[in-house]
């Protein structure tokens, strides 16, 4: 029962700590060795060509500013194309794209999924990059530029920008998304200078259109699974810090559960159809990243939660001796918190420093509900959007 515990232990904080530190450490030693990646500087004239794809299903309400945000860019306009595609959509959003003349357009009133849709949109693509974006996500003006100036490394396969989320205004439950947020990136800053981002969000993402490769039909997560398979075939995935999409945070706890149970479902999927990636013969560095940073979060981590707790109480009321009871009494103080949080959230009492424990556990809880979808085949690749707060 012991060894058990000691295992789940090690596994939780290496999976939630550890594995950062150990890549930290890891960074500072390759810097030391080889000195930092430098950032390339690219003259205007040698920039790829580069078409941005929007998918959007019924997004009336941003779709306006998500194109006006688009044409704002900044990029030489001869070596840029816009792509919008509105598969499926029922409301006004395929007749405001029409709108703007500057904007492809592909429309099909059958809604088949966002997979789909992308598929489609890349028939159409023949410039050297493409990047995507959500129809909700605002870029900043040079996102392209600093995305773009990336892919004169011919080792680059792929190229993530940041995702920002406008949490702090409101400071309710959904504030713990803002600062899970900033410590991803932060491990991704870390990944990128060791050897690869490991996946890219969907919020803001590139690729070389040579190396796109069709996911499956009903990929639930799109955006990491082509990110992946292109860093499967030898690529880096660099991360863009400064190249970022803002959006608002979920409505609610409620809507970020949801969206957060579809990413777990989508996360077990990968980990399945990416297993040739926890070879560490194969893929030495690239291995040690995928599984430190989400193999584990996506699989081991969340179970060992409860067991650890459980065998805990069981140690402490066998007599387990003084560590086990400090070590029980700091989990049981983490899930107070975890349910004061759920309780201040309902009763719209502001406090930030509760929410971040229950978030952790929100987050967790996504990730089993996720592995039960999974299982029972339940979780459809068709997106599900979560609702946003408003602007």
């Amino acid at each position: 029962m012991t060894l058990v515990f000691w295992i789940c232990l090690f596994v939780v904080c290496y999976a939630y700590v550890g594995y950062g530190i150990n890549l930290y450490l890891l960074m500072k030693a390759r810097e030391l060795i080889r000195g930092k990646r430098p950032v390339p500087v690219v003259a205007e004239s040698d920039l790829p060509s580069l078409t941005l794809v929007v998918a959007a299903y019924n997004e009336e309400a941003v779709i306006g500013e998500k194109i006006r945000n688009s044409l704002g860019l900044i990029y030489p306009p001869d070596r840029l194309e816009l792509l919008f595609v509105t598969d499926g959509s029922t409301d006004r959003t395929p007749l405001l794209v029409r709108g703007f003349p500057q904007v492809k357009h592909l429309h099909a009133p059958a809604r088949r999924g966002k997979v789909h849709a992308v598929h489609r949109a890349m028939e159409l693509v023949d410039t050297d990059i493409v990047v995507f974006t959500d129809a909700n996500a605002l870029l900043n003006r040079e996102a392209l530029l600093l995305i773009a100036r990336h892919f004169t490394d011919p080792e680059v396969g792929a190229v993530a920008g940041e995702k920002r989320v406008l949490a702090e205004a409101a400071l309710d439950a959904t504030a713990g998304e803002g600062i899970y947020w900033k410590y991803e990136s932060t491990l991704k800053r870390w990944d990128a200078a060791l050897y690869s981002v490991v996946g890219a969000a969907g919020e803001l993402f590139s690729v070389r259109r040579s190396l796109y490769e069709q996911v499956p039909a009903d990929t639930i997560l799109d955006d990491f699974m082509i990110s992946m398979r292109i860093a499967a075939q030898g690529y880096r995935i660099v991360y863009e810090p400064d190249a970022y999409a803002a959006e608002q945070s979920s409505e609610d706890i409620g809507e970020e559960l949801k969206r957060k149970i579809r990413i777990a479902a989508g996360g077990i999927q990968s980990v399945v159809r990416l297993r040739k990636l926890l070879n560490p013969f194969a893929f030495p560095l690239l291995s040690f990243q995928y599984i430190g940073h989400r193999v584990l979060r996506w699989t081991i981590a969340p179970l060992c939660l409860p067991v650890l707790l459980v065998l805990n109480m069981a140690i402490c009321i066998a007599g387990g001796g003084a560590v086990y009871s400090i070590l029980l009494a700091g989990q049981l103080i983490f899930y107070l918190l975890a349910l004061a949080g759920w309780l201040f959230e309902r009763k719209a009492i502001r406090v930030k420093s509760f929410f971040v424990p229950y978030y952790f556990c929100v987050m967790n809880y996504a990730v089993l509900a996720g592995m039960v979808r999974y299982i029972r085949g339940s979780q459809s690749a068709a997106w599900d959007k979560a609702r946003r707060k408003a602007s």
